[in-house]
């Protein structure tokens, strides 16, 4: 852990030592870890890294803990896809999916729920929390059951019944509230208060839970053989998950690791029924007002984003954008990476890939860069949402000459046949 400073504020710079803090005493700004990366230049290299496990352990010298016992499910080093059918549909040259639906539990939360909880047993906590929209609860129920931790999960009232079986089968205790997600994190914020021997990973662990998203741009780099792609897509719920991606790509690079052409433009994807950063982002204003959520997009229904300002520094230092898409675009978007890629995302990913689509027709994604997308949910946990959307193209008796009739009166079927 000599590589760790400690924790930094993002708004005064005050350092503090790496506890379980994540808030400034002074300006009360929020805590993000600092490292030394000049010390660590020339120690973690290439070979260094391939040298570990086909997990995101492998980049265990570029995160806040130590790896000798981690908190691990087999998460990371999901496929980087490259996507030349979706790519010709809308127009572009060089596409990637980054697929992180591979998770152990379906979702990229169990990058940052593997480092919280790692870094929780490290600082002696016994039991494992967190505020969620479905994702984070499924992946802390399971990492805790993993290590014997009991764990206490909070979720909106109204989450997607998969998401409630998927988290409630760990055995651990899974708490519904009567309000939104921003009700469910006000409470936690205030249960961390009072409970001080809970990890809360989204709250009093947050500086190091966060750090777990930067395996995700790690992973796109080696995977393009350690360069960096020109543009990425980003869905944006708290914001955190987009600026640690530019966080991880900047290491990189610090560290010597890729060689740095231009900087990564990134981009970000909001659902219309909860968009304040992209409306911030389109009014071009300094601040984003917190929203009251209505969305399929439940994963992304964080109406007032605590990195919010941050992901929208990003943007506009990288020279991206951000766009947000109506339900309709969601239930397309996914419809659309299925059917090209045979990847199957949920809410969250319909919302990128309708974004990439919107940012593409708009000519702000070009057809002349290396692009990646971020599909960070399998589509399994919101089947809900396709309800009525898709079903059988026809039911027929079992008799050759029902199927003959198909045959007969659909055209694409008898082109098949042929």
């Amino acid at each position: 852990m000599g590589h760790v400073l400690g924790l930094r504020c993002r708004e005064c710079a005050h350092m503090y030592a790496a506890e379980a803090i994540h808030v400034c005493e002074f300006c009360f700004g929020p805590l993000e870890v600092a490292y030394d990366h000049k010390a660590q230049h020339g120690t973690i290299t290439r070979e260094t890294i391939a040298a570990g496990p086909l997990s995101m352990w492998r980049y265990a010298d570029l995160l806040p803990v130590s790896a000798e016992s981690p908190v691990d499910l087999g998460t990371g080093f999901t496929p980087l896809v490259r996507a030349d059918r979706l790519a010709a549909e809308i127009g572009l040259g060089e596409l990637w999916v980054k697929d992180d639906t591979r998770n152990p539990t379906g979702s990229f939360k169990d990058r940052v729920v593997g480092v919280a909880l790692t870094k929780a047993r490290e600082l002696g906590f016994s039991i494992a929390a967190c505020a969620s929209t479905g994702n984070l609860a499924n992946s802390v129920a399971a990492h805790a059951a993993r290590v014997g931790m009991e764990s206490f999960v909070f979720v909106p009232h109204d989450l997607e019944e998969v998401k409630l079986i998927t988290t409630a089968v760990f055995g651990g205790h899974l708490v519904a509230v009567d309000g939104s997600y921003d009700d469910v994190n006000r409470l936690c914020a205030e249960l961390a208060s009072e409970f001080a021997s809970w990890a809360f990973v989204n709250v009093n662990i947050r500086p190091y839970y966060a750090e777990g998203s930067k395996t995700l741009a790690f992973e796109v780099a080696e995977q393009l053989g350690w360069r960096l792609p020109d543009h990425v897509v980003v869905p944006i719920a708290s914001g955190s998950q987009l600026t640690k991606i530019d966080k991880g790509f900047r290491e990189l690079t610090e560290l010597g690791l890729v060689e740095f052409e231009r900087e990564v433009r990134i981009s970000g994807a909001q659902a219309e029924g909860c968009s304040p950063v992209a409306t911030a982002f389109a009014e071009g204003a300094d601040h984003v007002r917190p929203v009251k959520p209505a969305t399929i997009a439940k994963s992304l229904a964080i109406g007032n984003p605590a990195d919010g300002w941050y992901a929208l520094e990003v943007v506009r230092r990288s020279g991206g954008a951000i766009a947000a898409v109506t339900d309709a675009e969601i239930i397309d978007g996914i419809r659309l990476l299925a059917r090209t890629e045979g990847i199957f995302a949920e809410t969250a990913g319909g919302v990128t890939v309708a974004t990439l689509v919107k940012l593409a027709s708009a000519g702000i994604v070009r057809a002349d860069e290396s692009v990646v997308i971020y599909i960070t949910g399998n589509g399994l946990k919101t089947v809900e949402a396709l309800a009525g959307h898709v079903g059988p193209s026809a039911t027929i008796p079992p008799t050759l000459q029902a199927v003959a009739d198909l045959l007969g009166r659909d055209g694409n079927l008898r082109a098949a046949k042929r």
